[in-house]
């Protein structure tokens, strides 16, 4: 019964995903890799979502710098490491040292879980958190995976981490009030364990398929260079440029949205715990319709429209969406903005950016990836949160700087596609 099972789950998995039978065992793997990595993290977000505005709204700006400052000292370190250990030991290694800071956190909150500058060090924690392991993830996916197959599996493999961040607020609505929002920590703990299983089993499925010796002898290869080479590669590359072009614009948009989310809902609502509740709420709803976008619709999206057709969506929904945020500074408008952006950057655009890398070699893979996708990132966070700061302190309101974003999204759109174009040419370069 359990094997009949077993084999429905990964017929209807390979039938979804347009897998070929090889593909099914690393296919099924990463989608569990990504459930239990998302899960874990969701279960920390909306506890960093109050810490965000229990350390202070007006702190933000601070905050967000904080966290820049936090990448520039953990890139370098992750660049050392890798430079030194092959995949399958700095892997696992990375996921371990944050077990380690969610346990210091876990002990330190037992004194005092809302102080104001606990709060901030958990806000710039998790943020730090969230992204160097996702991008840690998505940098082993795109050295399993070719583009060809990133454009048809990277879908279902996304709703795998959709699919645990539908699971982690569920968890933590029905947990939080029996067990406390501290004592969730030590569950967050657990999933990344499972998200280490995972690694190991994919390790050895890269391992044991045919392929040629010199692919397996460069598994088992150090990367080399140095501990700053991430920086090096970027800035040699006008495709590594314009990706970084992208997600300064991608966080630029998302920062000044932020803002007027915790501006508007701060003045909406004042209990901390309805605030809590809220986020909770969009998280729900942003996973519930990422997930079904992934399974159904990306896989399908990415090869019609290929990487320039599909990472050009978000940037045009942005600018509709910043124009009905100036008309309308309204909670409602907000929240529908909010889940509708975000679901289709997890479901579309992620999975898009991601088939970006599969068209470079394994260094940049991981070193220069890693830099883009954290330093670049808040980075990019910290700018635009002094910024919107800055605009408000000349006296623009909410809808005046809604309005200086849509530009900003056209921007993004032109950029996308242009990295999509580059990207097909690069990858038929690469198959030639």
């Amino acid at each position: 019964m359990a094997v009949s099972l077993t084999a429905r789950i990964a017929n209807r998995a390979r039938r979804i995903a347009q897998a070929e039978t090889r593909e099914l065992p690393a296919l099924l793997w990463s989608f569990g890799y990504f459930f239990c990595l998302l899960c874990g993290y969701y279960i920390l977000r909306p506890l960093r979502e109050e810490m965000g505005i229990a350390g202070g709204v007006q702190n933000l700006p601070w905050v967000f710098t904080g966290t820049f400052l936090a990448m520039l000292v953990a890139v370098p370190l992750f660049g050392a490491l890798t430079a030194r250990l092959p995949r399958r030991r700095f892997l696992p290694l990375v996921y371990y040292f944050f077990i380690a800071n969610i346990l210091i956190f876990y002990a330190l909150f037992q004194f005092d879980a809302y102080r104001p500058e606990v709060a901030r060090a958990f806000f710039i924690w998790v943020s730090v958190f969230n992204l160097f392991v996702v991008s840690v993830f998505w940098s082993f996916m795109v050295d399993l995976f070719s583009s060809e197959q990133g454009k048809r599996l990277f879908g279902f493999i996304a709703a795998g981490g959709s699919l645990g961040a539908v699971t982690g607020p569920g968890l933590t609505a029905l947990l939080a009030v029996p067990l406390g929002p501290v004592n969730l920590l030590l569950l967050s703990a657990m999933f990344l364990l499972g998200a280490v299983v995972c690694i190991h089993r994919l390790g050895r499925w890269a391992q044991v398929r045919k392929r040629p010796a010199s692919a397996r002898r460069a598994d088992e290869a150090v990367l080399g260079g140095n501990m700053f080479a991430g920086f090096s590669l970027v800035v040699r590359s006008s495709y590594l440029l314009g990706i970084a072009l992208f997600i300064v614009l991608f966080t630029t948009l998302s920062t000044f949205l932020y803002f007027e989310q915790a501006h508007i809902i701060a003045q909406s609502i004042r209990d901390p715990a309805q605030r809590t509740a809220l986020f909770a709420g969009i998280d729900l709803a942003v996973n519930v319709l990422t997930v079904v976008t992934q399974l159904f619709i990306t896989g399908r999206v990415l090869p019609r429209f290929g990487v320039a057709g599909t990472l050009i969506l978000l940037p045009l929904a942005a600018a509709v969406g910043f124009a009905a945020l100036a008309l309308t500074p309204a909670l409602a408008v907000l929240v529908v903005f909010q889940v509708l952006r975000r679901a289709g950057d997890y479901a579309l655009t992620r999975p898009a950016r991601e088939v970006l890398f599969t068209v470079v070699d394994r260094e940049t893979k991981y070193k220069a990836k890693n830099f883009i996708d954290t330093v670049v990132y808040r980075g990019g966070d910290a700018l635009a949160g002094w910024a919107f700061a800055g605009l408000k302190a000349l006296g623009l309101g909410l809808a005046a700087i809604a309005w200086l974003a849509v530009p900003i999204a056209l921007l993004w759109g032109w950029v996308a596609w242009w990295l999509g174009t580059r990207q097909q040419k690069l990858a038929k370069t690469r198959n030639a």
